[in-house]
């Protein structure tokens, strides 16, 4: 890292912060409530199980450096979602995920972040345009909302047993 780092610093300081705190959400989750089904209705199926939402948040905290790395002329790919057993894979996943990001900006400067033509930015595959700051600010609060979900998840679990 260097001085014309300092809103990397920022925002990857953010997203360790979100991190941690979604390992300390889930640091006590058993194998069996991790692979319960919590919500039969839904039709995403990202969404059923606390296992379900930990394997898609670790396969978009890929796809978000992914997004990046391949903006900057790398030709990386996105490692498979995979389901784990057990919540010491996940969060084991979710150091490996930081460690990616963090090497992911090591040569990205503070002028890199923002990007005000359109044509310039980041397409996603649900058709969003980002600049890397942007792109950046959403996995911080996807990861966010998916702790909430999970928070959500283990009291319904809990008032089922």
């Amino acid at each position: 890292m260097n001085n014309n780092q300092n809103a990397v610093i920022a925002l990857l300081a953010e997203y360790k912060k979100a991190i941690i705190e979604l390992q300390h959400v889930i640091h006590d989750i058993s194998e069996e409530d991790l692979t319960f089904t919590v919500d039969h209705a839904t039709t995403n199926p990202d969404c059923k199980s606390i296992q379900t939402i930990l394997s898609h948040v670790v396969s978009s905290g890929y796809s978000y450096c992914v997004y990046i790395q391949n903006f900057k002329n790398k030709n990386t790919l996105r490692p498979e979602k995979v389901n784990r057993s057990s919540i010491a894979d996940y969060i084991n996943d979710l150091n490996k995920i930081l460690k990616f990001t963090q090497e992911t900006f090591a040569a990205i400067d503070d002028d890199a972040l923002e990007e005000w033509d359109a044509s310039k930015k980041i397409r996603t595959s649900w058709g969003q345009l980002y600049d890397i700051e942007q792109l950046m600010e959403h996995a911080i609060v996807h990861i966010l909302r998916h702790r909430r979900q999970i928070e959500t998840f283990k009291t319904t679990i809990k008032q089922l047993h």
